[in-house]
């Protein structure tokens, strides 16, 4: 057989690019290694929190704060370098050198990013993983913290606990869940109607800015602080820090979880909660999560449970008689109630044994599955002969589950432009739409994740419009994706509208302002101003 010389030569020549393409990304790597060893200051230095492939402990590191397996697969990209930040100086180097070498940096703190932008990337990247930098200083006297964003919400919730029966703090219900990614896009939990927002209680911040100056509010600016409290911090620089202002708390507040299926009158109730839900004391929030399971009396053998999750800032007594005047077809009764502390209805809502000893809310590890996550807001009630629709859909689309929480009290009063964080007055509760499994695969993944996207596409009719609004915090890739080129103002602009709405050109225009060079970037970062 002839030999195709142009053939073999074309072979070679793309050999000899790839050989010298991997070469040339050695040499890159091998320079921002000295460079961060080179600027690193005496006293705190930064070899030993410096992880590559060939550590022993990269693996190790590198999956501790992965928090989707999806994105723990053989395929998926893994960083050149982990620094595992001990002190400021550390973010400070990793800056300059990263911007040095134009290498593309993640920011992780507690890596619950829904689609792993925290510590994926398509590009060569190295992570900035923040977990060694959990400071957590309580001063009761002024009713303030200061948190790094290392921490997670459970060592923040004990902390606080430690101190006082009667002081709480507004964000998540899941205690894993890192500090800096959860207030940076706003964070929420179930004092949100009482006390708004994570974000609507900080008070000031400590942030490393894109040359590694380290700014608190007063010298970083009114515009900046707003961004970073709901507008993803990651955009603009470092959030080393968040001083937050606690909140007041009874001493004893009050549970329950009731679950309803569609033989027990789920629909009518669920219609009943859609139009009070909003409306309640704002003391009280009662979450509903939707999902399916097995039934020995329905055709085809599934129906749609729906669980009633509730935290009442006060006694059950007053809860009971609340729920019966706005909620009567719930038929909630005393039993169903537990009175406990704050502290422990955080145990409560994560599904640990309320009595168990708080210090498991330490405990940084999670159980783990590979899941997707999409967000939308209903700003009108639901028909009830459409919820009958939605259950048959769910039934159809098992395992997808959705939940609802309940907007209104606080979170009305507090204008749209207050922070980047848009979905306020107007909207009755939030939809987060889930998948989970245990199976690993991109095939198994893309089947689960397209359950979850036809669910959320059935609900288009229902949910808010123009645009259809999202939640950052739920972090969601089908809303865009921007490749940080020529065209990333109009990509960032796809899924920067539905995410913060009117504020997204305020965001753009201080990003453009604080870091002109688009360094601070990812997949779904704020974009600058196009040249």
């Amino acid at each position: 057989m002839a030999i195709s010389w142009p053939l073999v030569v074309s072979v070679l020549l793309s050999i000899s690019s790839l050989v010298t393409s991997a070469s040339n990304s050695d040499s890159v790597h091998e320079a921002f290694v000295q460079c961060l060893l080179d600027n690193s200051h005496p006293s705190h230095p930064i070899s030993e929190a410096i992880f590559t492939p060939q550590s022993p402990s990269y693996a190790t590191v590198l999956q501790s704060y992965i928090r989707n397996l999806r994105f723990n697969e053989t395929y998926t990209p893994k960083p050149f370098l982990i620094l595992t930040a001990l002190h400021q100086s550390h973010i400070q180097a990793a800056i300059i050198c990263a911007k040095k070498g134009n290498i593309q940096m993640k920011i992780r703190s507690g890596g619950h990013d829904y689609d792993g932008l925290s510590y994926v990337a398509t590009v060569p990247f190295f992570v900035l993983d923040m977990f060694n930098l959990r400071s957590i200083d309580i001063d009761t006297e002024t009713e303030t913290v200061w948190v790094q964003s290392g921490a997670i919400l459970g060592e923040l919730y004990y902390r606080i606990s430690e101190l006082s029966k009667t002081h709480g703090f507004p964000a998540g219900v899941c205690p894993t869940v890192g500090v800096g990614g959860h207030f940076t896009g706003g964070g929420y939990g179930n004092m949100m109607r009482k006390y708004g927002l994570t974000v609507d209680n900080i008070v000031d911040a400590y942030f490393i800015d894109v040359n590694g100056r380290i700014h608190d509010r007063k010298s970083m600016g009114e515009d900046l602080f707003w961004a970073i409290r709901g507008g993803g911090a990651a955009s603009f620089g470092v959030v080393l820090a968040y001083k937050i202002k606690l909140v007041h708390v009874p001493e004893i507040v009050t549970v329950f979880r009731v679950e309803k299926t569609l033989e027990d009158n789920a629909t009518d109730i669920v219609d009943q909660w859609q139009h009070v839900a909003s409306k309640l004391p704002k003391e009280l929030f009662v979450r509903l999560v939707i999902d399916v399971v097995n039934s020995s009396t329905r055709t085809g053998g599934s129906t749609v449970r729906v669980s009633f999750i509730s935290l009442f800032l006060g006694d059950s007594k007053t809860l009971v008689s609340i729920m019966n005047e706005n909620l009567p077809l719930l038929s909630l009764s005393q039993s169903d109630c537990i009175e406990t502390s704050w502290i422990r209805s955080v145990l409560f809502w994560t599904n640990i044994a309320i009595d168990s000893p708080t210090d498991v809310l330490l405990n940084r590890t999670p159980s783990l599955s590979y899941l997707k996550r999409k967000s939308d807001y209903v700003k009108q009630p639901i028909p009830k002969t459409a919820l009958e629709g939605i259950w048959e859909k769910m039934i159809e689309l098992q395992p997808a589950q959705m939940i609802f929480n309940p907007y209104g009290g606080r979170m009305a009063e507090i204008e749209s432009t207050a922070t980047p964080f848009p979905h306020r007055a107007g909207n009755l509760w939030k939809i987060q739409y889930l998948a989970n499994w245990n199976q690993g695969g991109a095939e198994t993944a893309q089947r689960y994740i397209g359950l979850t996207r036809k669910l959320h596409r059935y609900m288009t009719p229902f949910v808010s419009k123009n645009p259809r609004e999202a939640f950052l915090n739920y972090r969601d890739i089908d809303l865009g994706v921007n490749h940080n080129d020529r065209g990333s103002y109009l990509e960032g602009r796809v899924y920067g509208i539905k995410y913060f709405k009117g504020n997204f050109n305020r965001l753009v225009h201080i990003k453009t302002k604080v870091d002109p060079t688009n360094f601070f970037r990812n997949e779904q970062s704020i974009p600058t101003l196009p040249h």
